[in-house]
């Protein structure tokens, strides 16, 4: 069950300052080679680009967790959002900072990308992912779910559920903890679905639970005259549909050909509206108003219907 995806996977190439010859590390960074990833460390291979491509970011926020604890003195753990990147679990956005949790703190590499938190951990919290001391699975998930905004938190509890975690267990441990944060997590584990594919999907199905609208099956299947395809979320009692960034889920992508891909998607599309159903189509960008995306889909249930307006506290 606890295993990070993609399996134990080795950590990019990391070297710390103190290790190499100064004049060949600025030389490296120099032609690109090796970046900054934090005061004393350095991520070999690089690519040099002015904006990193996703995976790219990862790999160095990966690289930066490796370097912090190389760096740190003390036995120290991984958690929150650090822990959930070495579990291979999405984020809606990657942190800016490495979270760390201790029961002692020395005064050795500290710095403002790190966060460390005082606490005592169980042992049974505590594990080892990717050759480093981290947060258990299980943890993970519980503290990311109080520790980062509600959205975010919902993205990476949907992704544990997703992997096959117990929904049950999670929920049972929140209801054990004490402490800041609980509430939100209690919330969002409460909303968590194994049936979000991706955190667009998590972060859309957020805004209609986070503006009062009931919540949503995810995955629907539908019948149409060009065969069964599955939608993001909706109510089937409505015939309303909510898909993230595209209608349909499709095998395989018209050979890359860009023009094709639209073209099946607005087939399908055609499709499913000649079934009766409507759709409401959500992109990254519509996010950032994730009150107009709760209209948007009111506006599409059908005249009529009373929709009730469910409160959520702790999901704000």
């Amino acid at each position: 069950m606890e295993r990070p995806a993609g399996g134990n996977a080795d950590l990019p190439r990391t070297v710390l300052a103190r290790d190499v010859p100064r004049p060949a590390l600025a030389a490296a960074v120099a032609d690109g080679t090796a970046t900054r990833l934090r005061r004393g460390a350095y991520l070999l291979a690089t690519t040099g680009a002015a904006r990193p491509s996703p995976a790219e970011a990862r790999t160095a926020a990966l690289a930066r967790i490796e370097a912090v604890s190389r760096q740190l003195d003390g036995a120290h753990w991984f958690c929150g959002p650090s822990a959930a990147l070495l579990w291979g679990l999405p984020l809606w956005r990657l942190p800016r900072r490495v979270h760390v949790v201790q029961r002692n703190v020395p005064g050795r590499g500290a710095g403002a990308d790190l966060v460390r938190h005082r606490a005592a951990v169980a042992p049974d919290d505590l594990t080892t992912v990717r050759g480093l001391p981290v947060t258990t699975l299980a943890r993970t998930v519980v503290d990311c779910a109080r520790m980062l905004p509600p959205r975010e938190g919902l993205v990476v509890a949907d992704a544990a559920l997703r992997r096959g975690f117990d929904a049950d267990l999670l929920r049972r441990r929140t209801v054990e903890t004490r402490g800041r944060g609980v509430v939100r997590a209690r919330a969002v584990l409460g909303a968590a679905d194994g049936g979000a594919e991706s955190p667009g999907e998590s972060v859309t199905r957020y805004a209609v639970l986070r503006h009062g609208l009931p919540a949503p099956r995810t995955q629907i299947p539908v019948r149409t005259r060009l065969g069964r395809f599955r939608a993001d979320m909706g109510w089937e009692e409505w015939r309303l549909l909510v898909e993230f960034d595209g209608f349909v889920k499709y095998g395989e992508p018209a050979a890359g050909d860009p023009a094709r891909v639209l073209f099946e998607e607005k087939r399908r599309q055609d499709a499913i509206v000649e079934e009766g159903w409507r759709l409401v189509r959500v992109t990254r960008a519509d996010l950032r108003r994730e009150d107009e995306v709760a209209w948007r889909v009111r506006r599409f249930v059908p005249a009529g219907v009373e929709v009730p307006d469910v409160a959520r506290p702790g999901l704000w």
